[in-house]
């Protein structure tokens, strides 16, 4: 027996109601903590994406479609965004060698400048951390990798890539 047949249709519906409450308040509460000053959110999500490759392999190439599926925004979103860290001097566009895929990679003159925005998120990471706990925040990002793993949006609302 599954977690579904535990609950009757009106428990399941309170829960479901009780969760996508929960997500809008934690969505919300990122994207209004302005936790950037000189980036907006979705700027400073896709330099935080191309950053933590950089971290990675030291060079920091993700290609436009990683970063979809990464952030869930829409495509035409993501090349906005990329667009105004590029005009800005924060990324730079890239072609692969197949000439279908555009990668952007950091400037790495520009690197500082967004860390010190980056440490405004970190902060308000330590704060979570300290009101829920590490086991709660481990036992968050566990559930987090879950949740987006496994794709849960309708058929109609992905991109495919």
């Amino acid at each position: 027996m599954n977690e579904k047949d535990k609950m009757t249709a009106e428990e399941r519906l309170e829960l479901e109601e009780a969760l996508i409450f929960a997500w809008i308040r934690a969505t919300s509460a990122l994207k209004n903590t302005r936790i950037t000053k000189k980036m907006i959110y979705n700027e400073a999500v896709v330099m935080a994406i191309v950053y933590d490759r950089y971290k990675k392999d030291g060079v920091g190439a993700v290609a436009f479609g990683d970063i979809c599926k990464k952030t869930c925004m829409l495509k035409s979103l993501v090349n906005r965004t990329i667009g105004s860290l590029v005009k800005r001097g924060f990324l730079e566009r890239r072609t692969g060698e197949d000439k279908r895929t555009t990668y952007v990679t950091p400037v790495k003159e520009k690197l500082p400048e967004f860390l010190e925005e980056h440490k405004n998120s970190l902060a308000l990471a330590g704060r979570v951390i300290d009101v829920i706990g590490e086991e709660d925040a481990r036992t968050f990002c566990r559930i987090a990798e879950k949740v987006f793993l496994s794709n849960p949006l309708p058929d109609h609302e992905r991109d495919e890539f």
